[in-house]
């Protein structure tokens, strides 16, 4: 399980691979898995919004749950569960625990944007499942924006360990890092070595599932005080992450990863679609 003080480094939200017909494609899968734990990486994030985790379907999860708690060992294993029905998220955690997971990342409930009071009460029902939670704060996907005073109490609860933040607010975020002694992750890849100044544990970050190895550098670097040499690191991805966000995630991700080989096929399942032709050209350059 994963506690506070492990809570830290690179996580990579893994992609969720399909095959050409629209199916799992769980050989590619895990060949990627393997591929990862061999980068370096501090953690896997399965069904994360990266793995377009709205389309997936129980037995896929559970399926992806099995094979990379076999093939990452001793290496921590994070499961999306978040709903915006708090019974489905609790059957979910619960089951995630029963095939190995040593966290879930938990995003605030969307669509119905319940108010601060509903959230609270939303984590504090996860307690039940006995699996470490990770807040995902997320506002620009769920509309429910988290005041402070309700990140604080969340963090407070003893099965949370920590939190994702993908507000894209660094003031925000080095508020909290100042006056929280949970671990802070960032989630907006682009501001991953400025969350490490600002004392952020790391980050889970979708880029990370290329050039992998390069994004555990900049947090080794940092981490051992070569504050120069991690921001060198870090300036010379940031046009990958440019090209992986110019289209909604994880297309353009999906495209590179199999461009590279690393998966069989660049599909994903609707309302997601692959990238545009204009924006493939633009992606030579990774290739």
């Amino acid at each position: 399980m994963l506690n506070e003080e492990s809570l830290r480094g690179v996580m990579v939200p893994i992609v969720t691979p399909f095959d050409e017909q629209g199916y799992l494609d769980i050989k590619s899968f895990k060949r990627l898995v393997t591929r990862l734990r061999n980068s370096g990486i501090h953690g896997l994030v399965v069904n994360g919004t990266t793995g377009e985790s709205p389309t997936v379907g129980d037995s896929e999860l559970e399926r992806m749950i099995y094979e990379a708690r076999i093939i990452l060992e001793e290496l921590s294993l994070i499961v999306g569960t978040g709903s915006n029905n708090t019974a489905a998220a609790i059957k979910k955690t619960a089951r995630a625990k029963e095939l190995g997971a040593d966290a879930a990342l938990v995003a605030t409930p969307y669509y119905n944007r319940p108010s601060q009071q509903g959230i609270v009460y939303h984590f504090l029902a996860l307690a039940e499942t006995g699996l470490p939670i990770i807040l995902y704060d997320i506002p620009h996907r769920t509309a429910a924006t988290l005041d402070l005073h309700t990140v604080k109490t969340i963090l407070k609860m003893d099965h949370v360990i920590g939190m994702k933040d993908s507000t894209g607010d660094i003031k925000r975020l080095f508020q909290l890092t100042r006056t929280q002694s949970k671990p802070i992750l960032c989630g907006e890849d682009d501001l991953f070595y400025a969350s490490l100044c600002c004392g952020s544990k790391g980050g889970i970050l979708a880029s990370a599932n290329l050039e992998t190895q390069q994004f555990v550098q900049v947090y080794e670097s940092f981490r051992n005080g070569k504050n120069q040499e991690a921001r060198e690191q870090f300036d010379s991805l940031t046009p990958l992450i440019q090209f992986l966000f110019s289209e909604p995630n994880p297309a353009p991700l999906k495209w590179l990863l199999a461009q590279n080989r690393l998966i069989r096929s660049d599909r994903l399942r609707l309302p997601m679609t692959q990238i545009t032709n204009e924006t493939a050209q633009k992606a030579i350059r990774f290739k």
